[in-house]
């Protein structure tokens, strides 16, 4: 069989790195040592000319490589569904369900990483392309994630979340009724004082707090409940459910926040659960169609990473945050 060939251009931002380094930026299921034996071994070119292993490269020059050897790196393919909202040569655009890690954590090889990796070996030759994951969403939380399929698209979009470019909308229903229909909450956020480190905070004893903005509006009151759309304007851990629950209305079914900076009880997970940032994915007990906590990414939107076309995509409300919503909206 023929070995795959691939080409690049070097980017203005990895101009005067090494062949091996370079190349890694852009096969990222291949580890730098690898590549390095591959261009020793005489596989790899720049501008047509044979590629030494101490070789450094510079923008625009053509880089090829003949992919003698297979990857090295390659996340467990999980050929369950992916729910694509958009695709194209760059980037992806999914509707993440709730209870689904992003990351493979530990031994754990069912994330949406490990299903887009699935996927995406469909549809190029196995390992060549690895999803790149560029922000998060917890394991509980559903809806829009973009993930990049090139080094330059995640590079990009990495800057957008850094600089606050890129526009989030959450759907979450919190407990109790808020007076106001629309508010700002800045609180500032930092990790909790308890030693467990996932757990975030508004209180004055949160350790390295920094600002945190949280647009809201309120879309509908219920008896005891009230649906809100939210944007956060900065990106911290737990923003939306720390700020809610800080201004007495935590979200539903929230495993960790209760109002005012106070937290439930830790409960470990039992000897068939994994531990995974502290989120075991155990059902919560809230009365209602949803067990989990009542968030989800509703819109995203954002520059393309390679185009610059302004696109917005939004992921629909899932079945249990719907029923949900219809009992608590029914006479």
């Amino acid at each position: 069989m023929t070995a795959p060939t691939y080409e690049f251009i070097v980017e203005k931002e990895l101009s005067g790195i090494r062949i091996d380094s370079f190349l890694a930026k852009h096969l990222r299921n291949y580890n730098s040592w690898r590549l390095q034996r591959m261009v020793r071994e005489g596989a790899a070119t720049v501008n047509e000319a044979r590629a030494e292993q101490t070789d450094r490269v510079f923008t625009g020059q053509r880089v090829r490589i003949h992919l003698w050897e297979p990857p090295d790196k390659l996340l467990d393919p999980d050929p369950r569904e992916v729910s694509l909202i958009y695709e194209d040569p760059w980037i992806l655009v999914v509707n993440k369900p709730p209870g689904v890690i992003v990351h493979p954590v530990g031994e754990s090889q069912t994330s949406l990483a490990n299903r887009l990796q699935y996927w995406l070996d469909q549809r190029t030759l196995k390992g060549t392309l690895r999803p790149g994951i560029v922000h998060r969403l917890d394991r509980q939380t559903s809806g829009c994630l973009v993930v990049a399929l090139t080094h330059q698209a995640h590079a990009e979009l990495s800057r957008g979340f850094e600089m606050s470019r890129i526009s989030k909308t959450y759907i979450a229903l919190v407990e109790g009724v808020i007076g106001r229909d629309q508010g700002v909450l800045d609180w500032p956020i930092g990790r909790a004082a308890t030693g467990r480190h996932v757990l975030m905070s508004c209180r004055a004893d949160a350790i390295d707090a920094r600002p945190a903005k949280t647009h809201y509006e309120v879309l509908q009151r219920f008896e005891r409940y009230t649906l809100v759309r939210a944007k956060p304007r900065t990106g911290r851990n737990h923003q939306i459910r720390v700020h809610f629950a800080q201004l007495g209305h935590p979200l539903v079914g929230d495993e960790f926040y209760e109002a005012r900076g106070t937290f439930k009880p830790f409960h470990p997970p039992r000897e068939d659960e994994e531990e995974i940032d502290d989120e075991t994915g155990r059902e919560i007990d809230t009365g209602l169609p949803i067990r989990r906590h009542a968030l989800h990414a509703s819109q995203l939107e954002f520059a393309h990473p390679i185009t610059g076309v302004w696109m917005e995509f939004q992921a629909p409300i899932p079945d249990d945050l719907r029923q949900t919503i219809q009992i608590l909206a029914s006479p």
